[in-house]
C-alpha cells in the first residue's frame, strides 16, 4: 500500500478560515471525494452544501460546535450540535470549556461534554473533543483525558488550529497513553507536510485534521 493510499483515510480535510466561501467548500468536498478522505470538516453554515455535494460517497461530514474558544453556554453547544446534526451533519468537533477547566470546575465540563455525546450518539453521530494542547500542562491533559473518559466521547483532538501551536507527537503520545483504545485521537493544527502526518498516525492520532490534505498526499 503507497503512503498516500495509507493516509488518505486519515484526514479530515478541513476548511474553517473566516473568509470560507461557498466556492471552497465545494472544492473541498470534490477533493474528498476524489482523495477518499475520511470526511470533510466545515463551518456550521455550510454543512447543509457539504452533506448534499458528499451523499452516497462514504465522506462524512463535521462541522465545529463551540469554535474556536469553547466557553459558550453549554445549552448553546448544545443547540449549536442539534442544529448541525439535523442538517446532516455526521461528526461534531466541539471545543470544550477551557476557561471552566481552568477554573476548577471540572463536573461542569464533564456534565457538558456528556450530554453533546450523549446527544451524538442518539443521532447515530460522533463526538470529537477539542481540548487546545497548547494551552494545557501535561497534567492538565492527562486530567482532561480522563474527563472524556466518564463524558464517554469517540474522540480526543488537539488543537483548532488557532492557538500558538497546533498538533505535537509528544502530547498525542500522553493522550494514547491514557485513553482507552475505544476512544481515538485526532491531531489537528499546523499538519503541513506528509511527514508530520505520518508521524502523528505512527504516534497514535487515528485522524488528522488540516486544510492541506491534497497537498500531504
Amino acid at each position: 500500500m503507497s503512503p498516500e493510499q495509507s493516509l488518505a483515510p486519515y484526514i479530515d480535510h478541513t476548511v474553517l478560515r473566516p473568509d470560507t466561501t461557498k466556492a471552497m467548500v465545494a472544492q473541498l468536498c470534490q477533493e474528498a471525494i476524489q482523495h477518499r478522505f475520511a470526511a470533510v470538516c466545515v463551518p456550521p453554515c455550510f454543512v447543509r452544501q457539504a452533506v448534499a455535494a458528499l451523499q452516497d460517497t462514504g465522506v462524512q461530514v463535521a462541522t465545529v460546535v463551540g469554535f474556536p474558544f469553547g466557553y459558550q453556554l453549554a445549552k448553546v453547544k448544545f443547540f449549536e450540535a442539534h442544529q448541525a446534526l439535523s442538517e446532516g451533519a455526521t461528526e461534531i468537533d466541539v471545543v470544550m470549556n477551557i476557561a471552566a477547566f481552568k477554573s476548577g470546575k471540572h463536573d461542569e465540563v464533564m456534565s457538558e461534554l456528556h450530554e453533546l455525546s450523549t446527544l451524538c450518539h442518539f443521532k447515530n453521530s460522533i463526538l470529537k473533543v477539542i481540548i487546545e494542547t497548547a494551552l494545557l500542562t501535561s497534567e492538565e491533559i492527562v486530567q482532561i483525558c480522563q474527563i472524556c473518559v466518564e463524558a464517554e466521547v469517540d474522540f480526543v483532538k488537539t488543537s483548532t488550529g488557532y492557538a500558538a501551536s497546533g498538533a505535537q507527537i509528544e502530547d498525542v503520545l500522553l493522550m494514547r497513553a491514557n485513553l482507552p483504545k475505544h476512544i481515538k485521537i485526532k491531531a489537528s493544527g499546523g499538519i503541513k507536510t506528509k511527514e508530520a502526518a505520518l508521524a502523528l498516525v505512527k504516534a497514535g492520532a487515528d485522524r488528522i485534521g488540516t486544510s492541506s490534505g491534497v497537498s500531504l498526499l
